[in-house]
């Protein structure tokens, strides 16, 4: 299986705003203050477009979906948490914390996809967990390690361990289940999403092992890592508030693959991981300043791999 793809889902925001929902364990969020919520959509457009003209200038192929005003979903612009494409044209939902993001979910997305060519043969479903107060938000909470077939979750109250179990027994993934943390007021709470603290390439895994505060599972981690032959890149807590976890690595013209991030991510970078980096595949950055800010999450987020068949 492959691990990198050169299709993207991106949804363009109508209504993006710091989602209050969300905020109760999304501790990367913040208002901006004197912002009228009209400004705070209109520079997330701006850096939404600006980012997409960039995956498409390098050859990515990116299918952009608008946002629609009605329902109210202020998250929409990270379509990664609600949907995940498999190679063998398996779909699968995925069961939301905050009420309002559960209306991301549009069907008609899917209809989309298969006018483009992209095959879907089957649809499996996660959602009714929601009914139960059990989530698990697709490739936020799940790290696949599709060449290797490992997925890797850090548990959170986005993330319950039973679904990614139940996951990983439908996609035939081995469970790497832990526990993650960030300091938030000088208290350790769990992180509320596993993308935000690593990224895992083909050839490389960048990680905040600090945020494992249990040594077993840090250790346990970072050997199932090495035991697939991953360059280890490690991150500090600092630079993974920055975004510097959540990076994607994507495929662009002729198979080039790229690495991407936004420009406060490659800006935390020090000079010798950016040279580690590299090694790997070409780095593109963008400023998405806003949508960090507001919405809590960040490049990664804002794309979900497409790796369905084509007709």
């Amino acid at each position: 299986m492959k691990q990198t793809t050169n299709s993207i889902l991106m949804i363009r925001p109508v209504a993006f705003r710091m989602n209050e929902q969300t905020a109760v364990n999304n501790y990367y969020q913040k208002v901006l203050d004197g912002l009228l919520p009209a400004t705070v959509n209109a520079k997330a457009q701006q850096e939404f477009d600006a980012f997409v003209e960039k995956l498409t200038a390098v050859g990515v192929d990116v299918t952009v979906v608008d946002d629609t005003s009605n329902p109210d979903t202020p998250d929409s612009v990270f379509p990664n948490n609600w949907i995940s494409f498999h190679e063998n044209g398996d779909v699968a939902l995925y069961p939301m914390f905050a009420e309002n993001r559960r209306h991301e979910r549009r069907e008609e997305i899917l209809d989309l996809l298969e006018e483009k060519g992209f095959v879907i043969h089957n649809i499996i479903d996660y959602t009714s967990a929601e009914e139960d107060g059990f989530f698990l938000e697709g490739t936020g909470s799940l790290l696949l390690d599709r060449a290797n077939a490992k997925a890797y979750c850090a548990l959170s109250p986005r993330a319950d361990e039973e679904l990614f179990i139940e996951f990983c027994e439908d996609f035939d993934y081995a469970p790497v289940i832990f526990e993650a943390f960030q300091t938030v007021d000088s208290e350790r709470k769990l992180i509320y999403h596993t993308n935000v603290m690593m990224c895992l390439g083909e050839t490389f895994a960048v990680i905040c092992s600090d945020c494992i505060d249990d040594k077993k599972e840090r250790k346990m981690v970072l050997d199932n890592l090495k035991e697939n032959g991953k360059e280890i890149i490690l991150i500090t807590e600092a630079q993974m508030n920055n975004f510097a976890g959540n990076m994607l690595e994507v495929r662009g013209a002729n198979d080039k693959r790229y690495l991407v991030m936004s420009t406060a991510a490659h800006q935390s970078l020090t000079p010798k991981q950016i040279e580690q980096l590299e090694k790997h595949a070409g780095i593109l950055s963008s400023s998405l300043d806003t949508i960090e800010a507001c919405g809590g999450g960040s490049a990664r987020c804002m794309m979900a791999e497409i790796f369905l068949p084509r007709n």
